[in-house]
């Protein structure tokens, strides 16, 4: 029985749009786009340049597109199912989550995790179809890849509970779409989605040094690409680990507080 509950909940955001075809075309054609205007963008960067911020244009290419891909992981439509958390507790329906047979946070959690394996699918398929056509550079070597990898799996579980934190937001204020707008903003720009943190002022480097934002992109797309050389990789690494024991604490204590006072504008 548990397993079947958590099998029905890994795969509540993904059946969205697998029972959706004009949902998966769209994804498709948008995520084509996205890959083909973000590689000529960073082409014509480099057009006149070798080398600028450390990277060279294969590295910042690269890393541009895989950026892209990377944001495949966590990109599926909560709010046309109408399952987001700011839904839930405006309409009121945020109680269902304490009356199903799974606690809210581990439904939360199983359902995140459906959706970061559904876009896994997604990103892995875009991945093998750049490397063939040359969008994207291969890593200097195994161990480069297999830091990656690892590297890349503590960076989601990173974005996990940063993305927890915003949605646990909604608990403690009734109009906050703005509010999560922004915050959803701020991640992407501070995690390195938009551009490579290492063409930022150094002042801005440091301050996102103190946030847990670098950690779920920065950190493995520059460990791919070789602008943080393996002899530094363990202490990254051990940064990333760091940041996911203290959002797993902040997460769990914040979880007990929202279940004292659930306050919803719906009920």
């Amino acid at each position: 029985m548990a397993m079947a509950h958590a099998w029905r909940a890994a795969r509540v955001t993904p059946l969205g749009e697998l029972h959706t075809p004009a949902r998966i075309t769209g994804a498709l054609l948008r995520l084509t786009v996205q890959v083909v205007l973000v590689w000529s963008l960073w082409q014509g960067l480099y057009a006149g340049t070798g080398s600028t911020a450390g990277l060279d244009r294969d590295q910042a290419v690269t890393y541009a597109v895989m950026a892209v891909l990377a944001l495949r992981l966590r990109e599926l439509d909560q709010y046309a199912g109408r399952d987001t958390v700011l839904q839930h507790m405006h309409f009121g329906t945020i109680v269902y989550w304490y009356l199903r047979p799974l606690p809210p946070q581990r439904y939360y959690a199983l359902r995140a995790l459906g959706e970061q394996l559904y876009g896994l699918a997604w990103a892995l398929t875009g991945y093998a179809v750049c490397l063939a056509a040359g969008v994207v550079k291969a890593p200097e070597s195994a161990g480069a890849a297999a830091v990656f990898v690892l590297s890349m799996l503590l960076g989601q579980w990173v974005l996990y509970y940063v993305m927890l934190v915003i949605d646990q937001l909604c608990f403690f204020t009734l109009r906050n779409g703005a509010a999560m707008l922004i915050l959803i903003f701020a991640q992407n720009l501070l995690a390195g989605v938009y551009a490579p943190l290492w063409f930022f002022p150094d002042w801005f480097i440091t301050l996102s040094g103190f946030l847990p934002f670098q950690a779920t992109l920065n950190v493995p797309l520059s460990l791919y690409v070789g602008r943080i050389p393996l002899s530094e990789a363990g202490a990254e690494l051990a940064v990333q680990a760091a940041w996911v024991v203290a959002l797993a604490l902040f997460t769990r204590l914040v979880w007990r507080r929202a279940a004292r006072r659930v306050i919803s504008q719906g009920g």
